[in-house]
Protein backbone atom coordinates (compact mmCIF):
# COMPACT_ATOMS: atom_id res chain seq x y z
CA UNK A 1 0.00 0.00 0.00
CA UNK A 2 1.29 3.35 -1.27
CA UNK A 3 1.70 5.86 2.05
CA UNK A 4 2.12 9.61 1.98
CA UNK A 5 5.86 11.13 2.66
CA UNK A 6 6.73 10.93 6.23
CA UNK A 7 4.17 7.69 7.21
CA UNK A 8 6.61 4.05 7.78
CA UNK A 9 5.41 0.70 8.55
CA UNK A 10 7.99 -0.35 11.50
CA UNK A 11 6.12 -3.57 12.04
CA UNK A 12 4.00 -6.25 10.01
CA UNK A 13 1.13 -5.51 12.08
CA UNK A 14 1.24 -2.06 11.14
CA UNK A 15 1.43 -2.78 7.69
CA UNK A 16 -1.74 -4.97 8.22
CA UNK A 17 -3.74 -2.42 9.86
CA UNK A 18 -6.76 -1.33 8.17
CA UNK A 19 -7.20 2.33 10.53
CA UNK A 20 -3.39 3.37 10.45
CA UNK A 21 -3.98 7.27 11.41
CA UNK A 22 -5.57 9.55 13.69
CA UNK A 23 -7.76 11.13 10.87
CA UNK A 24 -8.97 7.22 9.69
CA UNK A 25 -10.22 6.84 13.50
CA UNK A 26 -12.10 10.20 13.22
CA UNK A 27 -13.71 9.36 10.25
CA UNK A 28 -14.50 5.96 11.07
CA UNK A 29 -16.11 7.26 14.39
CA UNK A 30 -17.45 9.73 12.54
CA UNK A 31 -19.43 6.91 9.65
CA UNK A 32 -20.22 4.63 13.04
CA UNK A 33 -22.08 7.94 14.73
CA UNK A 34 -23.99 8.67 11.31
CA UNK A 35 -25.45 5.01 10.78
CA UNK A 36 -26.40 4.58 14.73
CA UNK A 37 -28.34 8.01 14.58
CA UNK A 38 -29.54 7.88 11.42
CA UNK A 39 -33.36 6.65 12.17
CA UNK A 40 -33.67 9.71 14.65
CA UNK A 41 -33.73 11.92 11.52
CA UNK A 42 -34.62 9.74 8.40
CA UNK A 43 -37.96 9.44 7.39
CA UNK A 44 -39.31 6.00 6.33
CA UNK A 45 -38.40 6.34 2.75
CA UNK A 46 -35.11 7.46 2.88
CA UNK A 47 -34.40 4.59 5.96
CA UNK A 48 -35.83 2.18 2.97
CA UNK A 49 -33.20 3.68 0.57
CA UNK A 50 -30.71 2.85 3.69
CA UNK A 51 -32.08 -0.76 3.88
CA UNK A 52 -31.92 -1.16 -0.12
CA UNK A 53 -28.53 0.36 0.02
CA UNK A 54 -27.14 -1.99 2.77
CA UNK A 55 -28.80 -5.00 1.21
CA UNK A 56 -27.66 -4.27 -1.86
CA UNK A 57 -23.93 -3.68 -0.48
CA UNK A 58 -23.38 -7.10 0.93
CA UNK A 59 -24.45 -9.05 -2.35
CA UNK A 60 -22.49 -6.82 -4.69
CA UNK A 61 -19.61 -7.33 -1.92
CA UNK A 62 -20.07 -11.78 -2.59
CA UNK A 63 -19.96 -10.54 -6.71
CA UNK A 64 -17.10 -8.35 -6.16
CA UNK A 65 -14.76 -11.76 -4.71
CA UNK A 66 -16.20 -13.71 -7.32
CA UNK A 67 -15.22 -11.25 -10.64
CA UNK A 68 -13.21 -8.44 -8.87
CA UNK A 69 -10.45 -10.67 -7.03
CA UNK A 70 -10.92 -14.31 -8.40
CA UNK A 71 -11.71 -13.20 -11.92
CA UNK A 72 -14.66 -15.32 -12.59
CA UNK A 73 -17.40 -13.84 -14.52
CA UNK A 74 -21.05 -13.87 -13.11
CA UNK A 75 -23.99 -12.88 -14.57
CA UNK A 76 -26.53 -14.61 -13.11
CA UNK A 77 -25.71 -13.36 -9.17
CA UNK A 78 -29.61 -11.86 -8.73
CA UNK A 79 -30.09 -15.77 -9.23
CA UNK A 80 -27.94 -16.62 -6.20
CA UNK A 81 -30.05 -13.60 -3.95
CA UNK A 82 -33.36 -15.32 -5.20
CA UNK A 83 -31.73 -19.15 -3.68
CA UNK A 84 -31.22 -17.26 0.15
CA UNK A 85 -33.82 -15.07 -0.34
CA UNK A 86 -36.78 -18.52 -0.92
CA UNK A 87 -34.64 -20.98 1.37
CA UNK A 88 -35.06 -18.32 4.70
CA UNK A 89 -38.78 -17.64 3.51
CA UNK A 90 -39.69 -21.33 3.50
CA UNK A 91 -38.15 -22.09 6.29
CA UNK A 92 -39.24 -19.25 8.99
CA UNK A 93 -43.04 -19.40 7.02
CA UNK A 94 -43.62 -22.94 6.31
CA UNK A 95 -41.22 -24.75 8.86
CA UNK A 96 -41.23 -21.92 11.26
CA UNK A 97 -37.73 -22.01 12.12
CA UNK A 98 -36.02 -19.16 13.65
CA UNK A 99 -34.64 -16.08 12.07
CA UNK A 100 -31.01 -17.00 12.27
CA UNK A 101 -30.84 -20.12 11.63
CA UNK A 102 -33.03 -19.49 7.96
CA UNK A 103 -29.77 -16.24 7.46
CA UNK A 104 -27.10 -19.05 7.99
CA UNK A 105 -29.02 -21.69 6.09
CA UNK A 106 -30.01 -18.86 2.99
CA UNK A 107 -26.20 -18.55 2.51
CA UNK A 108 -25.24 -22.08 2.95
CA UNK A 109 -27.64 -23.08 0.62
CA UNK A 110 -26.81 -20.18 -1.89
CA UNK A 111 -23.11 -21.02 -1.52
CA UNK A 112 -23.85 -24.62 -2.72
CA UNK A 113 -25.64 -24.25 -5.74
CA UNK A 114 -23.41 -21.33 -6.55
CA UNK A 115 -20.48 -24.14 -6.00
CA UNK A 116 -22.76 -26.39 -8.74
CA UNK A 117 -23.00 -24.26 -11.62
CA UNK A 118 -19.30 -22.95 -10.67
CA UNK A 119 -17.86 -26.62 -11.47
CA UNK A 120 -18.05 -25.68 -15.48
CA UNK A 121 -15.56 -22.74 -14.16
CA UNK A 122 -12.68 -25.28 -14.19
CA UNK A 123 -12.76 -25.90 -17.99
CA UNK A 124 -14.43 -22.56 -19.16
CA UNK A 125 -13.68 -19.00 -18.59
CA UNK A 126 -14.76 -15.13 -19.60
CA UNK A 127 -17.44 -15.58 -21.91
CA UNK A 128 -18.45 -19.02 -22.01
CA UNK A 129 -18.35 -18.98 -18.33
CA UNK A 130 -20.78 -16.02 -18.14
CA UNK A 131 -23.47 -17.97 -20.03
CA UNK A 132 -23.29 -20.61 -17.56
CA UNK A 133 -24.14 -18.48 -14.95
CA UNK A 134 -26.85 -16.76 -17.09
CA UNK A 135 -28.08 -20.18 -17.38
CA UNK A 136 -28.25 -20.52 -13.89
CA UNK A 137 -30.20 -17.46 -13.31
CA UNK A 138 -32.81 -18.97 -15.45
CA UNK A 139 -32.74 -22.28 -13.72
CA UNK A 140 -33.43 -21.02 -10.72
CA UNK A 141 -35.94 -18.82 -11.51
CA UNK A 142 -37.74 -21.54 -13.61
CA UNK A 143 -37.61 -23.94 -10.16
CA UNK A 144 -39.14 -20.93 -7.86
CA UNK A 145 -41.91 -20.78 -10.61
CA UNK A 146 -42.70 -24.06 -10.07
CA UNK A 147 -42.52 -25.50 -6.93
CA UNK A 148 -44.89 -25.42 -4.48
CA UNK A 149 -42.95 -24.84 -1.61
CA UNK A 150 -42.15 -21.33 -2.95
CA UNK A 151 -45.70 -20.42 -3.70
CA UNK A 152 -45.25 -20.34 -7.11
CA UNK A 153 -46.05 -17.36 -9.43
CA UNK A 154 -48.26 -16.11 -6.40
CA UNK A 155 -45.11 -15.74 -4.05
CA UNK A 156 -45.00 -16.07 -0.29
CA UNK A 157 -45.17 -13.99 2.46
CA UNK A 158 -42.27 -13.77 5.22
CA UNK A 159 -42.31 -12.72 8.94
CA UNK A 160 -40.41 -10.31 9.68
CA UNK A 161 -36.75 -10.90 11.37
CA UNK A 162 -36.67 -11.97 15.04
CA UNK A 163 -33.57 -12.43 17.11
CA UNK A 164 -35.11 -14.10 20.80
CA UNK A 165 -37.31 -11.49 21.65
CA UNK A 166 -36.75 -8.64 19.38
CA UNK A 167 -38.58 -8.53 16.49
CA UNK A 168 -37.12 -5.78 13.67
CA UNK A 169 -40.71 -4.81 12.27
CA UNK A 170 -40.26 -1.46 11.34
CA UNK A 171 -38.07 -0.04 9.14
CA UNK A 172 -35.57 1.91 12.18
CA UNK A 173 -35.14 -1.52 13.79
CA UNK A 174 -34.35 -3.18 9.84
CA UNK A 175 -31.51 -0.41 9.14
CA UNK A 176 -29.54 -1.49 12.13
CA UNK A 177 -29.71 -5.53 11.66
CA UNK A 178 -28.77 -4.58 7.84
CA UNK A 179 -25.89 -1.93 8.60
CA UNK A 180 -24.29 -4.57 11.07
CA UNK A 181 -24.29 -7.23 8.81
CA UNK A 182 -23.04 -4.98 5.92
CA UNK A 183 -20.27 -3.98 8.14
CA UNK A 184 -19.33 -7.28 8.81
CA UNK A 185 -19.29 -8.41 5.37
CA UNK A 186 -17.02 -5.40 4.31
CA UNK A 187 -14.65 -6.46 7.21
CA UNK A 188 -14.72 -9.75 6.06
CA UNK A 189 -14.11 -8.87 2.44
CA UNK A 190 -11.38 -6.21 3.43
CA UNK A 191 -9.25 -9.14 5.45
CA UNK A 192 -9.67 -11.68 2.57
CA UNK A 193 -8.29 -10.16 0.09
CA UNK A 194 -4.88 -9.99 2.30
CA UNK A 195 -4.74 -13.49 3.31
CA UNK A 196 -3.17 -16.74 1.41
CA UNK A 197 -6.86 -16.72 0.37
CA UNK A 198 -7.05 -13.75 -1.60
CA UNK A 199 -3.72 -13.64 -2.82
CA UNK A 200 -5.19 -16.93 -4.67
CA UNK A 201 -7.86 -15.48 -6.27
CA UNK A 202 -5.87 -12.84 -7.21
CA UNK A 203 -2.90 -14.83 -9.09
CA UNK A 204 -5.91 -16.43 -10.56
CA UNK A 205 -7.55 -13.93 -11.94
CA UNK A 206 -4.41 -12.16 -13.23
CA UNK A 207 -2.87 -15.75 -14.71
CA UNK A 208 -4.46 -18.60 -13.52
CA UNK A 209 -2.33 -20.67 -16.05
CA UNK A 210 0.93 -19.49 -14.28
CA UNK A 211 -0.88 -19.43 -10.85
CA UNK A 212 -1.53 -23.13 -11.28
CA UNK A 213 2.15 -23.71 -12.07
CA UNK A 214 3.65 -22.20 -8.76
CA UNK A 215 0.76 -24.76 -7.27
CA UNK A 216 -2.37 -22.85 -6.71
CA UNK A 217 -5.33 -25.73 -6.78
CA UNK A 218 -7.48 -23.88 -9.37
CA UNK A 219 -10.11 -26.40 -8.69
CA UNK A 220 -10.12 -25.47 -4.69
CA UNK A 221 -9.98 -21.74 -5.53
CA UNK A 222 -12.52 -20.97 -8.34
CA UNK A 223 -15.03 -23.31 -6.38
CA UNK A 224 -13.98 -21.58 -3.09
CA UNK A 225 -14.68 -18.11 -4.85
CA UNK A 226 -18.05 -19.16 -5.79
CA UNK A 227 -19.17 -20.57 -2.63
CA UNK A 228 -17.87 -17.42 -1.01
CA UNK A 229 -19.31 -14.83 -3.58
CA UNK A 230 -22.60 -16.72 -3.65
CA UNK A 231 -23.17 -16.70 0.69
CA UNK A 232 -23.10 -13.42 0.54
CA UNK A 233 -25.74 -13.12 -2.04
CA UNK A 234 -27.83 -15.44 0.02
CA UNK A 235 -27.54 -13.33 3.14
CA UNK A 236 -28.56 -10.67 1.07
CA UNK A 237 -31.17 -12.44 0.02
CA UNK A 238 -32.68 -13.33 3.30
CA UNK A 239 -31.91 -10.07 4.57
CA UNK A 240 -34.46 -8.61 1.52
CA UNK A 241 -36.94 -11.35 1.94
CA UNK A 242 -37.73 -10.20 5.88
CA UNK A 243 -37.32 -6.78 4.76
CA UNK A 244 -39.55 -6.66 2.13
CA UNK A 245 -42.20 -8.98 3.80
CA UNK A 246 -43.40 -10.77 0.20
CA UNK A 247 -41.28 -12.58 -2.27
CA UNK A 248 -42.19 -12.85 -6.15
CA UNK A 249 -39.68 -14.58 -8.73
CA UNK A 250 -40.10 -11.01 -10.58
CA UNK A 251 -38.01 -9.50 -8.28
CA UNK A 252 -34.86 -11.05 -9.54
CA UNK A 253 -34.80 -10.58 -12.97
CA UNK A 254 -31.90 -10.99 -14.90
CA UNK A 255 -31.84 -7.24 -15.56
CA UNK A 256 -31.32 -7.05 -11.83
CA UNK A 257 -27.36 -9.30 -12.38
CA UNK A 258 -26.81 -6.94 -15.14
CA UNK A 259 -27.12 -3.84 -12.50
CA UNK A 260 -25.20 -5.85 -9.54
CA UNK A 261 -22.12 -6.58 -12.46
CA UNK A 262 -22.55 -2.53 -13.39
CA UNK A 263 -22.35 -1.66 -9.74
CA UNK A 264 -18.89 -2.85 -8.87
CA UNK A 265 -17.53 -2.11 -12.52
CA UNK A 266 -18.80 1.43 -12.00
CA UNK A 267 -17.41 1.37 -7.81
CA UNK A 268 -13.88 -0.53 -9.45
CA UNK A 269 -13.35 -3.83 -9.55
CA UNK A 270 -10.71 -6.08 -7.00
CA UNK A 271 -11.19 -3.12 -4.06
CA UNK A 272 -12.86 -3.07 -1.27
CA UNK A 273 -14.35 0.73 -1.75
CA UNK A 274 -15.27 0.07 -4.75
CA UNK A 275 -18.45 -2.37 -4.08
CA UNK A 276 -19.77 0.60 -1.66
CA UNK A 277 -19.15 3.65 -4.04
CA UNK A 278 -20.88 1.59 -6.75
CA UNK A 279 -23.86 0.36 -4.87
CA UNK A 280 -24.61 3.94 -3.49
CA UNK A 281 -23.96 5.63 -6.90
CA UNK A 282 -26.26 3.61 -8.87
CA UNK A 283 -29.27 2.81 -6.07
CA UNK A 284 -29.07 7.12 -5.34
CA UNK A 285 -29.30 7.44 -8.90
CA UNK A 286 -32.28 4.72 -9.02
CA UNK A 287 -34.28 7.23 -6.93
CA UNK A 288 -33.85 10.14 -8.85
CA UNK A 289 -34.70 8.41 -11.89
CA UNK A 290 -37.52 6.15 -11.00
CA UNK A 291 -39.21 8.41 -7.99
CA UNK A 292 -41.65 10.34 -9.74
CA UNK A 293 -42.63 12.53 -6.44
CA UNK A 294 -39.97 14.11 -4.40
CA UNK A 295 -40.52 12.61 -0.71
CA UNK A 296 -39.66 15.89 1.22
CA UNK A 297 -42.26 18.02 -0.73
CA UNK A 298 -45.29 16.01 0.35
CA UNK A 299 -46.01 14.96 -2.98
CA UNK A 300 -46.28 18.52 -4.61
CA UNK A 301 -43.67 17.93 -6.97
CA UNK A 302 -43.13 15.35 -9.90
CA UNK A 303 -39.49 14.53 -10.76
CA UNK A 304 -40.89 13.49 -14.05
CA UNK A 305 -43.75 13.61 -16.62
CA UNK A 306 -45.62 10.07 -15.72
CA UNK A 307 -43.75 6.94 -17.70
CA UNK A 308 -40.64 9.03 -18.33
CA UNK A 309 -38.73 7.15 -15.34
CA UNK A 310 -39.54 3.44 -16.21
CA UNK A 311 -38.44 4.21 -19.97
CA UNK A 312 -35.16 6.13 -19.77
CA UNK A 313 -34.08 4.38 -16.66
CA UNK A 314 -32.80 1.04 -18.41
CA UNK A 315 -31.00 3.63 -20.95
CA UNK A 316 -29.23 5.68 -18.80
CA UNK A 317 -28.15 2.77 -16.61
CA UNK A 318 -26.56 1.43 -19.86
CA UNK A 319 -25.24 4.77 -20.80
CA UNK A 320 -23.30 5.11 -17.26
CA UNK A 321 -21.60 1.20 -17.52
CA UNK A 322 -20.77 1.95 -21.00
CA UNK A 323 -19.01 5.51 -20.00
CA UNK A 324 -16.76 4.40 -17.27
CA UNK A 325 -15.67 1.65 -19.39
CA UNK A 326 -15.02 4.49 -21.79
CA UNK A 327 -13.23 7.09 -18.97
CA UNK A 328 -13.00 5.17 -15.81
CA UNK A 329 -12.35 2.15 -16.33
CA UNK A 330 -11.02 1.73 -12.98
CA UNK A 331 -14.11 3.02 -11.26
CA UNK A 332 -14.64 5.40 -8.66
CA UNK A 333 -12.41 3.80 -6.34
CA UNK A 334 -9.58 4.32 -8.62
CA UNK A 335 -10.78 8.49 -9.20
CA UNK A 336 -11.20 8.57 -5.42
CA UNK A 337 -7.65 7.73 -5.19
CA UNK A 338 -6.41 9.88 -7.76
CA UNK A 339 -8.15 13.12 -5.80
CA UNK A 340 -6.85 11.86 -2.66
CA UNK A 341 -3.53 11.76 -3.81
CA UNK A 342 -3.56 15.01 -5.89
CA UNK A 343 -5.36 17.41 -3.15
CA UNK A 344 -2.96 15.39 0.31
CA UNK A 345 -6.30 14.19 1.48
CA UNK A 346 -4.76 11.36 3.22
CA UNK A 347 -3.30 12.35 6.82
CA UNK A 348 0.42 13.42 7.54
CA UNK A 349 0.67 12.06 10.84
CA UNK A 350 -0.24 9.41 13.34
Amino acid sequence: MSLPCGIRNYTYARDMTILRTRTHWALFTGLLALLLTAPLYLGNYWLGVGNLIGITLIAALGLNILVGYCGQLSIGHAGFIAVGAYTSAILTNRFELPFLIGLISAGITAGIIGIIFGLPSVRVKGFYLAITTIAAQFIIIWVINHWGLTGGFEGINVPYASIGGLVFDNDAKQFYLIMVIAALGVFFAKNLARTKIGRAFIAIRDNDLAAEVMGVNLLYYKLLAFFIGCFFAGIAGALLAHWTGTLSAEQFSFTESILYVGMIIIGGLGTTLGPILGVVFIRILQQLLTVEVVPWLEGTFTMFPAGFASGVAPMFFGLVIVLFLILEPRGLAHRWALLKAAYRLWPFSY
